[in-house]
């Protein structure tokens, strides 16, 4: 028992720091109303009339009338996405008021572990942000369609489940628990046992198939991506994440059914699943996603409720975040009002954070653990020929099956295309947007090249590649030709990760990851400034494309649980089928 606490809640001892003159919005009755708040050490002490907690020492803090928030949660987000290291990502997002997230770490286990997951928790602990670790349900996604460094088994899920910090298991796929995979059931066991949440990854999932996989104890999906589907989720009483990030993009078309049928939505929250860091840095995070509800006619109060009070009860953890009432934790936002909705000053665990968006806590750049370093183990250099799809030289022309992306949105879909064939290689095909694809081994474990063809990037020369490929992290490298496929792949090799531009034979862009393959030490404004170049660089050598954070898209199209096709290591996926399958489907000689 905090006896400190109680004594300044009562009144026997002054407040640290106190926030004075603010209009509180309370998310457990829904009102707003003028007050302070008083703080004691990490904690909220008083919410309301806190003069008789002001003392001669205690730090005190003018809100001039602007309104008081709890600090936001998010639900549902990969920091590995912004590719910023933890005490980065962390900066960039408190910055814009988000002092606590859900997240599994699943990109730094696939290439380090459930040791690196720890180690990054380790570095983490040096900021403020408030974590709470949602174990990965499974690594790889799907074993035996790709190749990853390391594989969680249910006694890896529950040694997980054992940090201090778990607080569920995460993107519990739809499909594995209709197959009854049997290392998923145990595990989703394990973690109900202890009375924690099952995350599921509902993508594509509905009638029955939803049913099943809410009757198993999935009680939240953030793979809503249209009205329908948001509407059948709160129908069968599964939380409902609408997610907002640099990729999907699903909260206006999930607040739709919400607004028409009047629907109540303490059963809803806003995630960003995936979060870029150009648009961190351009956009912000929950705060642009509560603007977007906002123009969408949601109340100011609703809005504030979906990114505090309502994904901590999710998570059964409102008795210590996402509400501004004695005992919590002191995550304070002071923002402005819903016409102009900005975060001014943030307060986090008590401690005031920035000020008139100034930032006055800096975070030092941590010294990596050993695990998280080196992690690029190619079998040996590519060259331009593994990239080569080969049919009979006798063949003139193929139809294939290629992938084809759009600008926001993860599901792939099928375009048909007839290619020609040189000297028993099958040819991309650029005024088509027909373009090579692939995916190659990088854990150290096989060597494979899993080979496709991709639509959508509208490339009209060179290749880009990152060694950031959902869910399994090898090098996914698109192109024109297998010159500069080649060079790219293997310059990415060298330098331990990260993503590259290249055409004609130069490297016109290039950004290391050293941690995991994943990750930067650049701060967010520097790294994303090297990727608005990268971009621009893309743009140059596409001029067509709509899709906007290239690198983004190209590293979901590993993704083998996401409908309908994938390329891994392994070859082109057919993601319903859950089997390879050859992109070339009829010939012409």
């Amino acid at each position: 028992m905090n006896q400190h606490l109680l004594d300044v809640s009562c009144g026997k001892c002054y407040a640290d720091l106190v926030v004075i003159n603010g209009q509180i919005v309370n998310v457990f009755t829904g009102e707003i109303y003028s007050g302070g708040i008083a703080v004691s050490g990490e904690y909220i002490a008083a919410v309301g009339n806190i003069d008789y907690c002001i003392g001669p020492d205690t730090e005190i803090i003018d809100a001039q009338n602007n309104y008081l928030t709890p600090g936001f949660v998010d639900g549902h987000i990969h920091p590995e996405s912004s590719n910023l290291s933890i005490r980065n990502f962390a900066s960039a997002i408190q910055s814009h008021g988000t002092s606590t997230i859900m997240t599994d770490f699943h990109e730094i286990g696939v290439v380090s572990g459930l040791e690196g997951i720890k180690a990054i928790l380790k570095e983490a602990e040096e900021t403020s942000l408030n974590i709470y670790f949602i174990v990965p349900s499974h690594i790889p996604c799907a074993p035996s369609l790709e190749t990853s460094a390391f594989h969680f088994n249910p006694e890896t899920i529950s040694q997980g489940l054992e940090d201090s910090q778990a607080a569920g298991i995460s993107e519990i796929s739809g499909f594995s628990i209709i197959s009854r995979d049997g290392e998923l059931l145990q595990a989703m066991d394990i973690c109900a046992d202890k009375k924690l949440s099952l995350q599921g990854h509902l993508a594509g999932i509905s009638g029955t198939n939803l049913t099943t996989c809410i009757a198993s104890g999935v009680a939240a999906d953030h793979e809503a991506v249209s009205e329908s589907e948001a509407l059948e989720r709160l129908r069968s009483g599964c939380h409902l994440m609408m997610r907002e990030g640099s990729v999907a993009g699903n909260l206006r078309d999930c607040l739709k059914p919400i607004k028409k049928n009047h629907l109540d939505t303490s059963n809803t929250s806003i995630v960003t699943d995936d979060l870029h860091v150009c648009d961190a840095v351009s956009k912000g995070h929950l705060d642009s996603s509560i603007r977007i509800a906002l123009a969408e006619g949601i109340d100011f109060v609703t809005a504030i409720q979906m990114v505090t009070i309502n994904p901590s009860r999710m998570f059964h953890v409102e008795h210590q975040i996402g509400i501004l009432a004695p005992g919590r934790r002191a995550d304070i936002n002071i923002t402005s009002g819903p016409e102009d909705f900005r975060i001014l000053s943030v307060i986090s665990a008590g401690k005031l954070w920035m000020e008139n968006n100034r930032i006055l806590t800096h975070y030092s750049p941590a010294a990596h653990d050993s695990i998280l370093l080196n992690t690029m183990h190619m079998k040996r250099p590519v060259t331009p020929e593994d990239f080569h799809i080969h049919v009979s030289e006798d063949i003139k022309r193929v139809q294939v099956i290629a992938m084809k992306t759009e600008s926001c949105a993860l599901i792939t879909s099928p375009v048909k295309a007839w290619l020609n064939v040189k000297n028993g290689i099958v040819q991309c095909d650029i005024q088509q947007d027909i373009l090579y694809i692939a995916q190659v081994e990088r854990h150290g474990k096989n060597g494979q090249i899993g080979k496709a063809f991709m639509s959508g990037f509208q490339l009209k020369s060179g290749a880009i590649a990152c060694s950031i490929g959902h869910d399994n992290h090898n090098v996914i490298v698109l192109g024109t030709n297998f010159e500069d496929m080649s060079l790219a792949v293997n310059r990415l090799n060298e330098i331990q990760g990260g993503q590259i531009v290249v055409n004609e034979g130069k490297i016109l862009s290039e950004i290391s990851y050293p941690v995991c393959g994943l990750l930067s030490d650049l701060p967010a404004e520097e790294l994303a400034a090297e990727k608005e170049k990268a971009n621009l660089a893309i743009q140059n050598m596409s001029g067509e494309t709509t899709i906007t954070v290239p690198f983004m898209v190209l590293s979901f199209v590993c993704l083998s649980v996401i409908p309908e096709y994938a390329v891994t290591d392994h070859g082109f996926i057919d993601v319903l089928q859950e089997k390879v399958i050859d992109p070339i489907i009829a010939f012409e000689k």
